[in-house]
């Protein structure tokens, strides 16, 4: 079992030290609109209810 999509963004969100604002703000460069929420979907454990994968 390899890594998911949401496991390597989960590291790279921590190794760069991002937040939720600085995630947003970075795919807004690149016209990709994403909200908090959703990103605290992302970031949730497999086993949680709101989970979301990752595409």
């Amino acid at each position: 079992m390899g890594l998911t999509n949401n496991d390597i963004f989960k590291k790279l969100r921590v190794a760069h030290k991002f937040r939720d604002d600085d995630i947003v703000q970075i795919c807004a460069l690149v016209d990709f609109k994403v909200t908090k929420s959703e990103l605290g979907a992302i970031f949730r454990k497999e086993d949680h209810p709101k989970y979301v994968e990752c595409g």
